[in-house]
């Protein structure tokens, strides 16, 4: 049977209105470019459950780890603006702009910044047999010793890789990177003594140094942290010194500016709750929980930055 054109006309509003319920009620989506069980997978399935109630939708992780974050941004920025997928990147998306020749995304112009979620400094550890006490004791030896003493790095490209390239950068010692395929066994060579310093997630060392298994010489925070209130901060030797890593959600470039503010204020307010903050204090993690323009200025100020200790580094990706 044929439908007249007029009623087709008709009935097209309310074949749209379904369409854009459907889409409403469509689980939304937070993409992790990191395995499951990483710091960046925990604080996003932290941040999801709440945040879903806040929307009164359901709120998923999936992860879609490689190429250092970016094989899950660049699925992000290729996505509707619709706020049903989001990106929950990390210090990488600032670094990969310099560390990657050529990215198959704008990691400014196609994304929109919606919050940072949590800030996370890292501890500069030393296995106990390294003669160094402190920052400054271990800048003067490995001036005196250069090439003789070893950073682990758990992942090229990584904040962690780059805090210690920081590190060199501006003190001007020279200590050889040994890279690893992870943190884990890159831990377990400072704790075996197999290599000497590491700069550590502080969820990942503290226990150990807590332990008198590895030595604590610096935080990478610009003050000293309330868990460490003994642990001074590098930047107490190192003027300007700071490289915590950064955690922040991300819609597709180009969203709806409503739909943004909903998003980030959903977001907000699941981190600025007790259970969530929490939850990302006991991962090592500061929540922070910005606005939109603000995360914005945050980055767009990060990309620079790294590329400097990029640069320096001269790392290239795995």
């Amino acid at each position: 049977m044929t439908v007249p054109r007029r009623k087709l006309l008709l009935a097209l509003p309310a074949a749209l209105s379904m369409g854009h319920v459907l889409a409403q009620n469509a689980p939304i989506r937070i993409l992790v470019g990191a395995p499951a069980g990483g710091s960046t997978d925990t604080l996003a399935r932290n941040l999801a459950s709440e945040m879903g109630r806040q929307l009164g939708r359901t709120v998923v992780v999936e992860n879609r780890p490689g190429a250092g974050g970016n094989i899950a941004a660049d699925a992000v920025a290729k996505a509707a603006p619709d706020g049903n997928t989001l990106l929950m990147s990390f210090t990488s998306h600032a670094i990969n702009a310099s560390l990657y020749p050529s990215l198959p995304f704008d990691p400014i112009k196609d994304f929109t910044p919606l919050t940072c979620v949590a800030t996370s400094p890292s501890i500069l550890v030393a296995n106990p047999s390294v003669p160094a006490k402190d920052v400054r004791e271990l800048i003067a030896l490995a001036k005196a010793r250069p090439g003789k003493l070893n950073f682990a790095i758990g992942a090229v490209g990584s904040s962690l890789h780059l805090a210690g390239d920081a590190f060199k950068m501006q003190s001007g010692a020279y200590i050889v990177n040994i890279p690893y395929r992870g943190t884990a066994p890159a831990l377990q060579d400072v704790l075996a003594g197999q290599v000497e310093l590491m700069f550590a997630a502080v969820g990942n060392a503290q226990a150990q140094v807590r332990a008198g298994k590895l030595r604590a010489l610096g935080v990478t925070s610009a003050k000293r942290l309330p868990a460490f209130p003994d642990v001074p901060a590098i930047a107490e030797v190192l003027p300007g010194y700071e490289s915590s890593a950064w955690f922040g959600l991300f819609g597709p470039g180009q969203m709806n500016p409503e739909l943004a503010k909903r998003l980030s204020d959903a977001a907000r307010q699941a981190i600025a709750t007790p259970e969530v903050k929490k939850r990302l204090e006991t991962e090592g993690a500061v929540p922070v929980g910005n606005s939109p323009e603000e995360f914005a200025r945050f980055v767009q100020a990060e990309i620079p930055r790294w590329a400097k200790v990029v640069r320096f580094a001269g790392a290239k990706p795995e």
